[in-house]
């Protein structure tokens, strides 16, 4: 899984909301109108023989003031011995090429609830010549419920990655999503928020089951419908990259076939599994035809649907009409 691309894409999108949901100090003298991003900056240790790439730079105006600062934003995936001296290499070397003050931040995070160092010291006998500190938002120390109520979208993306007890995890879902519905965002933007929780809260079947329990007793019905939409965006997102996968396979080892197969049968293993969370036991007849429906179109549309049915009659009804056109 590439953890740094997956980051700067939300960070890059969602800059100026990063900053006001866990820098809000810099939020108070950053111009928010001036932010740029640089281009990829690449640092190479020739005496290790190896190549740095810094995950984001963003560059902005101090409020009121001509003179302008580096944010520079590391993302770190694992605990890493000696971090901090890699944070001050990357600090010095920003600071030299583009002559202006570095503002350091570090995002940890991996699942390691002990607290990470956020400064790097030298040190002699006689007296101290270097105290680099920078920041630190360690995400598994940060309990979700903190933002649970901030209309902001990176506090909504990053809260599937926030402390929570292990029996929370399909409901933190369901708050993510029911937060994400919440900001008007575009398309484009709902899916990027949308991909990072479902990659980084990525539920086992038994929690699948109780994730869309919760849904079904959510009692806003028109937030309901755009969770379930979410939900369903993001499965056929999935179901499309796995048939390019799937053919890229068939190309190469003559899989095609059987790897579609395989998604249509998650598909209707998904209705089926939303229904008996919501309403028990599936009767036999309508699990038969489920079970037997090879048209990806109407299994989406069926497992939409039934999330939102007030009950299994009402369902079973569906299966005899056509599907829109």
């Amino acid at each position: 899984m590439d953890h740094d691309r997956l980051f700067k894409e939300l960070l890059t999108t969602f800059f100026w909301e990063f900053v006001e949901a866990f820098l809000p100090e810099v939020a108070g003298y950053l111009d928010r109108d001036s932010v740029t991003f640089l281009d990829k900056e690449v640092f190479t240790d020739v005496t290790a023989g190896e190549r740095h790439e810094v995950d984001l730079v963003a560059q902005g105006r101090f409020k009121g003031h001509d003179s302008c600062f580096l944010v520079h934003v590391e993302q770190q995936a694992q605990s890493q011995a000696d971090f901090g001296r890699r944070m001050f290499r990357y600090f010095a070397r920003l600071h030299e090429r583009h002559s202006l003050p570095v503002y350091p931040v570090v995002i940890f995070s991996h699942n390691r609830p002990q607290p990470e160092p956020d400064h790097y010291r030298i040190r002699f006998p006689d007296r101290p010549v270097l105290d680099f500190r920078y920041r630190v938002i360690q995400l598994q120390r940060l309990p979700w419920r903190r933002f649970l109520q901030r209309p902001n979208p990176v506090a909504c993306a990053l809260m599937s990655k926030m402390r929570m007890a292990p029996a929370e995890r399909p409901r933190v879902k369901l708050e993510c999503l029911r937060l994400l519905t919440t900001l008007r965002l575009d398309p484009a933007r709902v899916h990027l928020i949308s991909g990072f929780i479902d990659t980084y809260l990525r539920l086992n079947a038994a929690e699948e089951l109780r994730f869309t329990a919760q849904v079904a007793k959510v009692p806003d019905e028109q937030q309901k419908h755009h969770v379930m939409e979410i939900v369903t965006s993001w499965m056929e997102a999935c179901l499309k990259r796995g048939r390019q996968e799937g053919r890229q396979e068939g190309r190469q080892e003559g899989r095609q076939e059987g790897r579609q197969e395989g998604l249509l049968h998650e598909a209707r293993e998904g209705v089926l599994e939303v229904l008996e969370a919501r309403f028990g036991e599936v009767p036999y007849a309508l699990r038969e035809h489920i079970l037997a429906l090879g048209d990806e179109a109407e299994l989406k549309r069926l497992l939409r649907q039934s999330a939102l049915v007030n009950t299994l009659a009402d369902f079973c009804a569906l299966i005899a009409q056509p599907p829109a056109q």
